[in-house]
């Protein structure tokens, strides 16, 4: 006999269902408890102006910290006023005009430290007002100076607050002034629809305001975030060209060390124990530099992003004798650069010629980005004990506009010199413009042969 097994599949969860009237009621009731009745009375004070608003920064030293209360003294000051005012208008209800004076500027002041309960207690002042005070007037069931001090109330406990709280304060305000003159039996309905369209705009113009100050902050922050991005692209990049420079000059030196230390022992016949020993100290310490030298690349390239990891040409680095194919360049670029050297020319060490080279070409590309139309001097001053640098530039043009950097290339130059044990010095000239002098040293043992006559070049 075949069993037969039956199996249950189960059903598709239901769609959602689609959002009806009372759910948007019952949303709306909700999003009204938790903005206007939960913690109504929570104590949240009205901080004071930033340090840096402008318009503290404008008044004097001695009264910048007392100006940053300024909105506290307004909204008091609006208080007292208006209940002056109040008073003075119905001097004649005596006490009662006190008590509406109360209500008045009370929920003002109440407002800097509570401005939920502030709200309410100013309705519940203009339900004492129209209900138990009999007042009157043409703005019934407010006073003037009660329809003035409720506007005000709103808009600063907006300020303060979600956007959304704005919309429940309206509607609350609305419907509280269109109870009251229903319960006191008063058929006009003027004040109340004046209310509702005053504090309607205002409302509006308050979001507006607000939205466009939020907006600017965050366009302020994103050039800030960019800016950053650019400063750390520009470091990056400088670190990549140092580790690929470092690549180039001194893992090429070291491993010419390591191979000579290792072949040096063929080439003497019976090589004496201590030299062959001592060669192969030097070939082992060559080996472990060049391993400590890789990892350390390793380390500088592995912090880099993708589209930098490997940036650069690959092609030899530049020496001296590259320059006056930089000096083309800049010219072609519009640059008005006139080059000198002096002294007996010679070939100097990789690691001096390349840092020359930077130093010129960053020089140069400053005086490009932050002095258009000026013109540059390059000088090299060959001597003895090294090669001293001088790049100098005019003041720019007054038809143009200097543009701003990041701020690294000085860094970066004196970073050169400094691992060369140079000196180097970057300052403005008297006639507005700037000069940088570099001393890159050379010990006597690696300088090269003389590669030229005494004499000056002019190129």
């Amino acid at each position: 006999m075949t069993e037969t097994t039956t199996k249950t599949i189960p059903s598709a969860a239901p769609a959602a269902e689609p959002r009806t009237e009372l759910g948007m009621v019952r949303d709306t009731l909700r999003g009204l408890r938790e903005d206007l009745l939960t913690g109504a009375f929570a104590f949240r004070p009205l901080p004071p102006l930033p340090e840096d608003h402008r318009l503290p920064r404008r008044l004097p030293e001695a009264v910048r910290d007392h100006a940053r209360r300024l909105p506290h003294l307004a909204i008091a000051g609006l208080a007292l006023l208006l209940m002056f005012i109040e008073v003075v208008d119905n001097y004649h209800d005596g006490v009662l005009a006190l008590v509406r004076a109360l209500f008045l500027g009370a929920p003002l002041v109440l407002a800097l430290f509570r401005p939920i309960g502030a709200f309410w207690l100013s309705l519940a002042g203009l339900s004492f007002t129209a209900l138990f005070t009999g007042g009157s007037g043409a703005v019934w069931p407010w006073t003037g100076s009660a329809f003035v001090a409720h506007l005000a109330l709103v808009l600063v406990v907006a300020a303060r607050s979600r956007p959304r709280v704005a919309a429940h304060l309206w509607g609350t305000t609305v419907l509280a002034g269109w109870l009251i003159s229903v319960l006191a039996s008063r058929g006009d309905q003027t004040a109340v629809v004046a209310m509702g369209m005053l504090s309607g705009i205002a409302l509006v113009l308050l979001l507006l305001v607000r939205g466009w100050r939020e907006s600017r902050r965050e366009v302020v922050e994103q050039v800030a975030v960019v800016a950053e991005e650019r400063s750390r692209r520009t470091l990056l990049e400088e670190r990549t060209t140092i580790a690929r420079e470092l690549h180039d000059v001194v893992a090429h030196h070291m491993s010419v060390v390591a191979i000579q230390a290792e072949a040096a022992p063929y080439r003497v016949k019976n090589p004496p124990e201590e030299l062959v020993t001592a060669l192969a100290t030097i070939r082992e310490n060559a080996v472990t530099a060049l391993t400590e030298l890789r990892r350390v690349l390793g380390v500088v390239r592995a912090d880099l992003p993708a589209d930098l990891d490997g940036w650069g040409p690959e092609a030899p680095q530049p020496t001296l004798a590259d320059l006056d194919d930089l000096l083309a360049n800049v010219r072609r670029a519009g640059l008005e650069v006139e080059a000198v050297t002096t002294g007996s020319v010679r070939t100097l060490p990789q690691g001096v010629e390349l840092s020359a080279y930077r130093i010129v070409q960053e020089a140069l590309s400053n005086t490009l980005r932050h002095a258009p139309g000026a013109s540059a001097r390059v000088e090299l001053g060959h001597v003895p004990v090294g090669l001293g640098l001088r790049i100098v530039n005019g003041p720019p043009t007054e038809a143009a506009t200097a543009s701003s950097g990041a701020g690294h290339g000085l860094l970066g130059m004196r970073e050169r010199v400094a691992m060369l044990g140079g000196e180097l010095t970057a300052e403005a000239t008297d006639d507005g413009g700037f000069a940088v002098e570099a001393f890159l040293p050379v010990e006597p043992e690696a300088r090269g042969t003389d590669g030229g006559t005494d004499g000056g070049t002019e190129c």
